[in-house]
């Protein structure tokens, strides 16, 4: 590849695409509401969601100084992201706390690029951001989930054109701002019920003698001024 084609990538990657058609994003939008709702059909959608929800720990642990071992992916759409560090302090309450909020932050970040046009660098962004997960994945189902992921935003990236590559940007982080709500609201009733006793929640209490109770309140808090904010964003409000 010369220069010359280096920088029309690089053009391509931060320059603005034109705004899609409000019913498009309206559409979009309902599309992502019928991947989040149904439970049959949210049985197999949550898989994304668990990606986003592990990446999230992951990168926290990371970023916090923390070594990551590993993330597996699980066809319950659970998963694991086990790191090394201090058992306690603030990189291991972040990187508690960075699971059920990570969705929503994703979502409120690509509503962020999209309100500002850059629609290939949310495609592209994406992609870098599994391809790296990728290298961190521990079991068959787990890498199985996150090259279908990224092949997705691939071929959409290079193989259709405008129209199509927003309308899968919209969905994907529709998707994310409304499929980040319902996790918070399914650990509370399993908590509820007894349930769940080592979730991300019981886990920040014990390290911050915060009650768990505060901690989903934080992450609803969270997920639904995300959902309002980006839904704002993406409709052009």
């Amino acid at each position: 590849m010369d220069s010359a084609s280096i920088t029309d990538v690089w053009d391509r990657v931060v320059g603005s695409q034109p705004d899609p058609d409000q019913w498009l994003v309206i559409a979009t939008g309902v599309v992502a509401l019928l991947a989040v709702v149904p439970h049959g059909v949210w049985r197999i959608s949550r898989n994304a969601i668990t990606i986003a929800h592990e990446g999230g720990h992951g990168l926290i642990a990371l970023v916090s100084g923390r070594r990551l071992d590993g993330i597996r992916l699980h066809s319950d759409t659970s998963g694991l992201t086990v790191s090394r560090g201090k058992p306690t302090g603030l990189g291991m309450v972040l990187t508690a706390a960075a699971g059920y909020t990570a969705p929503s932050l994703l979502g409120l970040g690509g509503a962020w690029l999209l309100a500002a046009d850059h629609i290939t660098a949310l495609l592209w962004g994406a992609t870098v951001l599994l391809v790296a997960m990728l290298v961190m994945i521990r079991n068959a189902y787990g890498v199985l989930t996150v090259v279908l992921a990224g092949g997705a935003f691939v071929v959409v990236s290079w193989l259709t054109g405008p129209q199509v590559q927003a309308a899968f940007g919209y969905a994907v982080v529709w998707f994310l701002l409304l499929g980040g709500v319902r996790p918070v609201f399914e650990l509370q009733r399993k908590r509820r019920y007894g349930g769940a006793p080592d979730s991300d929640a019981d886990q920040l209490s014990r390290l911050t003698n915060v009650p768990a109770a505060m901690w989903l309140f934080l992450f609803h808090a969270v997920s639904l001024c995300s959902l309002v904010g980006g839904g704002r964003w993406l409709l052009g409000l």
